[in-house]
């Protein structure tokens, strides 16, 4: 395959320690590829998951984030076809989805389905005045469902990446393939998400991410290594279904915009604490306490991410691990994304917090949080790396084996490979 912008090799993308698995990983696929379409695929794909490290529910009211691609990917084998139809086969689903893109409507019988993904994708590129085209794919990720690292972004991302190296010589940026994974989400599956997990999917590596102007994000590379200070990055998978938390999901942003609302304005991003904090008593019978509280997390989470910056910048990991452990402490106590209320008894993320607190008042030092949406999930941990295989047993002790992703740092977003 020619050698394009944004082409990385196999080696370079994946590193000696993982090569050799690798490439049993892209052989393993490109024989489903040939099993599903008769034919070698043309090109590849790889778009990573992302793991958010601050501004947890920040984005979607116009806050900042920290977040990070990681190294467990979607990979696609790709190629083209003229009959402008996509037709996409993801590991685990025995049927394509299949999309003609001459009928690019929304379609509600669609929502929450890949299908919906794809037809949303080609809308909005279309829309955008880019080239859609028809092709071919043979999908496989490592990034799970439900693993918090953001499944569903990923492959969005990816899909956006197919389409721009096949059809747009790659000239379409990385923050609006993020833009337009995002539109398909909310306007073709249905899901009110914020931008923050399709834009550290799409650009790679720790970035801060400030929507104050959500059409034009402001991204900035963070250079900082967790593995130099003998710390690994750890998210722990607690279970839980998803499925009939929307309505969980969706009351956080609606919340928070309740209140910039009854003050005038139209997201948190604009609202002071000296605003909040002046008009307590009149918006309490207006929005309630739940909102109120949110938006209190958002003010105080959304300076948090500014300090968070600094503190890496500045090689001040002790004060970052401290403002990691105070972004928990908020989500806890004024966001209350821990658990759901349709179910108290269940509290897997809650639990799982318990247990690393402990674990980490135990050894002297550690940080952890909630993880992304929350209600049900994950949890993320900052722990010394010669403490990770004790944690590691105590937590897969109660939430199972393979529960906890030791994670690294990827430094390169969605990019096509060569093999």
């Amino acid at each position: 395959m020619r050698k394009e912008k944004n082409f990385i090799s196999l080696n370079d993308l994946y590193g000696n320690s993982e090569i050799q698995l690798q490439k049993k990983r892209y052989a393993r696929i490109k024989d489903k590829f040939e099993q599903k379409f008769g034919e070698t695929p043309e090109h590849w794909f790889s778009t990573p998951g992302r793991t958010e490290i601050g501004g947890n529910h920040t984005d979607h009211n116009h806050g900042r984030v920290l977040a990070a691609s990681v190294n467990l990917d979607a990979v696609a084998a790709v190629s083209a076809n003229d009959d402008r139809t996509i037709t996409l086969y993801s590991e685990g689903y025995d049927q394509p989805f299949v999309v003609a893109l001459d009928d690019l409507e929304k379609k509600k019988s669609e929502e929450g389905t890949t299908t919906a993904l794809l037809r949303g994708i080609a809308f909005r590129l279309q829309q955008l005045g880019y080239e859609i085209g028809g092709f071919k794919a043979y999908i496989q990720s490592d990034v799970l469902p439900g693993s918090g690292l953001s499944s569903s972004a990923a492959i969005e991302v990816l899909i956006g990446t197919i389409a721009n190296h096949l059809f747009n010589n790659g000239r379409i940026p990385a923050q609006e393939l993020a833009i337009i994974g995002q539109f398909a989400e909310n306007a073709y599956f249905g899901k009110p998400c914020g931008l923050m997990d399709q834009m550290a999917c799409a650009m790679g590596g720790i970035i801060t991410i400030d929507f104050n102007d959500p059409a034009q994000p402001v991204t900035e590379p963070i250079d900082f290594d967790f593995g130099a200070q003998n710390y690994r990055l750890l998210v722990v998978n607690t279970g839980g279904n998803h499925a009939d938390l929307t309505d969980d999901y969706a009351a956080v942003p609606a919340e928070m915009k309740a209140v910039a609302s009854a003050l005038g304005k139209s997201v948190c991003r604009e609202i002071t604490l000296s605003e909040w904090l002046n008009n307590l008593a009149g918006l309490r019978a207006k929005v309630g306490d739940r909102a109120l509280l949110r938006a209190f997390h958002f003010i105080r989470e959304n300076e948090r991410v500014v300090q968070q910056v600094e503190a890496l910048k500045t090689n001040r990991f002790q004060d970052f691990l401290q403002l990691v452990n105070a972004s928990g402490d908020s989500s806890f106590k004024w966001l209350q994304n821990i658990y759901t209320t349709k179910n108290v008894s269940e509290q897997g993320i809650t639990l799982a917090l318990a247990i690393s607190e402990a674990f980490i008042d135990e050894i002297g030092e550690g940080a952890c949080r909630v993880h992304g949406g929350g209600f049900a999930g994950t949890i993320q941990a900052f722990l010394p790396q010669a403490a990770v295989k004790e944690y590691v047993h105590r937590i897969e002790r109660v939430f199972g084996q393979g529960s906890v992703n030791v994670l690294d740092i990827r430094r390169f977003g969605s990019v096509g490979v060569t093999l």
